[in-house]
């Protein structure tokens, strides 16, 4: 059994037809469908059940996906394991929540120095990244601190304050509560703080409208959509030119702190130490900034 086999079928097992596989990685048919075959072979039992819209595991190839994701995890931290210390390689996939406004600061640092890491990065929300790092998917994410499984080692990156905000019309607190609050899916640690907030004053939000980005929130509350709970550094320069309104709320729901996360269990690897002590570095830089 070759690693390859594995791999062509953990892709297989998520496609869910050998053309998108072949499509992905430039193989012929013929190739991906021969070593599904020759899996099913060695295991003396079929993998996946063929109809026409594709291919789905049987019960049998749960359980072998099961042990190749952990196989083929052991092998990528086997590889990392022995690297050069001093000069870390090999990929590195880091997850954000979209407001981490500076993060830049600590990815060109890392970056330009360790030239030899291949850096990824992947937005969402806090929720979602605790999961992806979990279920192995991502090496470390960074989210709003909060309750996380106990299989996370965290690490504090900064501490943030969050405003509420409108368009650049002066409002009262009263008038804020009945605009539609614009915001990220559920997961997201600001919304859960700022939904705390209506839930305490026993008041329910009029509208709530979900965006994907950062950017599309901040227009549209420029434009007078609704109202927003957003980190103040990632507003500065909007309020400065006039553009939008901040309001600040009790400091428990506005104080939040900013963390990285990783599984405790999974090996530490000389890239992501030095993504680690990276983040160390510029802690005294990044609390200048924010602090601002």
């Amino acid at each position: 059994m070759e690693l390859k086999d594995l791999e062509i079928f953990q892709l297989v097992a998520e496609k869910g037809t050998v053309t998108e596989v072949a499509k992905e990685l430039n193989y012929v048919q013929s190739n991906i469908t021969s070593r599904i075959q020759k899996l099913e072979a060695e295991l003396n039992t079929p993998l996946f059940h063929r109809h026409r819209r594709g291919m789905t595991l049987t019960p049998e190839g749960k359980k072998l996906l099961s042990y190749s994701e952990k196989i083929l995890r052991l092998t990528a931290e086997m590889k990392k394991a022995v690297q050069n210390h001093d000069e870390p390689s090999g990929k590195l996939e880091i997850g954000t929540v979209e407001t981490v406004y500076h993060l830049p600061v600590i990815l060109s640092y890392y970056i330009k120095k360790y030239k030899n890491v291949e850096l990824s990065l992947f937005t969402g929300v806090t929720d979602s990244l605790e999961e992806e790092v979990l279920n192995h998917k991502l090496d470390g994410a960074f989210v709003t601190k909060s309750d996380f499984h106990p299989e996370l080692e965290t690490y504090d990156v900064f501490d943030e304050e969050l405003v509420l905000i409108s368009n650049n019309r002066e409002l009262t607190m009263e008038e804020l509560k009945d605009e539609p609050i614009l915001c990220f899916s559920n997961g997201c640690g600001y919304r859960a703080r700022l939904e705390q907030w209506y839930k305490d004053q026993n008041i329910t939000p009029q509208k709530i409208m979900e965006f994907g980005t950062l950017e599309t929130i901040l227009r549209s509350v420029a434009m007078g959509l609704g109202v927003s709970f957003v980190p103040k550094s990632a507003v500065a320069h909007l309020e400065q030119s006039g553009e939008i309104r901040c309001y600040s709320l009790p400091e428990k729901y506005s104080k939040v702190k900013t963390v990285f996360i990783r599984r405790a269990d999974s090996y530490l690897t000389s890239s992501m130490e030095k993504f680690i002590e990276t983040i160390e570095e510029n802690k005294r830089f990044m609390h200048g900034h924010f602090n601002q």
